[in-house]
């Protein structure tokens, strides 16, 4: 996994503490975009808008906001479109840093994620909610919705060709063969977002099926071993981990942990123990740096196999504190959050 540089802001410590509001608002103020777009004034500046705000949260600190996203998603099927958007948008994100992909092209590429299904907002919701199987109705509606979807961008005055090419085909095949510098912008941008769509997808709960593990899912779309030929799986994995921060795994001893942060070393992250081998809680989450050794991780786990509340800004603080005292991990730390 690459280094992060710090990037550092003049948060104080009570904005720190936020960050987990910040997030749920961001996604309630996407739900409300997505549901109504024809009655939001000035649409493509409220895009814009919260595109500036996912990176501002992604600045402030990457493996909480990605500790908060997975569990976010993970947990909820109310407002499924909105928080599959945000998770698109985020990883989208994410991988054009990793790619250095152009201002322009990382821009059309975020923004096509968080707008990608707006063609169809109500319906997928409705989906996620759904134990029965698709009608003939909705599986119409699924298949012409990329170009739906366009072209209620183009009513709303989205003028961006990339970012209305990358919508309209988010659903194309478009072949793996081709290093991604060879190919055209929205061929390279479509094949990133259709990976990261597929992938979100796969790990968000629905009423007729529990998501994924995230390993699982990265395994389902490439299979057993991440080819680094796969220029786009390769580096979701390299720059998130097969078990990114917020998602929960087995321990070789039995325990059940959640990760809390990744490390220098490419899927060995920061986990806290929460339960021992017999289901029981600890008293006290147990940190242990799997970069270091023992105990190693066993399994990823759904988030529906593990029964267990948490207090996501304890998580998220108990991660950066360790994380600063820690010489593997400090390097990691994107945001200033002292303690």
């Amino acid at each position: 996994m690459s280094a992060h540089p710090a990037i550092h802001h003049p948060h104080s410590e009570g904005e720190y503490e936020d960050l987990l509001s910040l997030w749920s608002d961001l996604e309630s103020a996407l739900s409300v975009l997505l549901a109504r777009p024809l009655q939001v004034q000035d649409f493509p500046g409220k895009v814009r808008q919260f595109d500036t705000w996912l990176q501002d949260l992604v600045a402030h600190d990457i493996d909480a906001a990605l500790y908060l996203m997975f569990q976010h998603a993970s947990t909820s099927t109310v407002g499924y479109s909105a928080s599959h958007a945000l998770v698109c948008g985020t990883l989208c994100h994410i991988m054009a840093l990793e790619l250095r992909l152009p201002q322009r092209e990382r821009d059309s590429l975020v923004r096509a994620a968080l707008t990608m299904n707006i063609g169809m907002t109500a319906l997928q919701d409705e989906l996620a909610e759904q134990r029965e199987r698709p009608t003939a109705a909705q599986q119409e509606a699924i298949k012409s919705h990329p170009e739906e979807s366009m072209l209620l961008l183009e009513r709303l005055f989205i003028s961006d060709a990339l970012w209305l090419d990358v919508v309209g085909q988010h659903h194309a095949s478009i072949t793996e063969r081709v290093p991604l510098a060879g190919q055209d912008p929205e061929d390279r941008l479509t094949r990133i977002l259709g990976t990261i769509d597929r992938y979100a997808a796969m790990i968000s709960p629905r009423k007729s099926r529990a998501g994924r593990s995230a390993t699982d899912s990265v395994r389902a779309i490439v299979g057993q071993e991440v080819d680094q030929r796969d220029e786009v799986s390769y580096t979701l994995v390299r720059s998130i981990g097969l078990c990114p921060p917020g998602t929960f795994v087995k321990l070789e001893n039995g325990d059940t942990a959640i990760v809390l942060r990744r490390s220098e070393k490419a899927n060995h992250p920061l986990v806290a123990s929460l339960l021992d081998r017999s289901g029981s809680h600890h008293v006290q989450p147990t940190l242990y740096q799997t970069a270091s050794g023992k105990p190693r991780i066993q399994s990823a786990l759904a988030r529906s196999a593990v029964s267990l509340e948490l207090n996501h800004r304890t998580m998220v603080r108990l991660g950066l504190y360790a994380a600063q005292h820690s010489a593997g991990l400090r390097g990691l730390v994107t945001g200033p959050g002292a303690l």
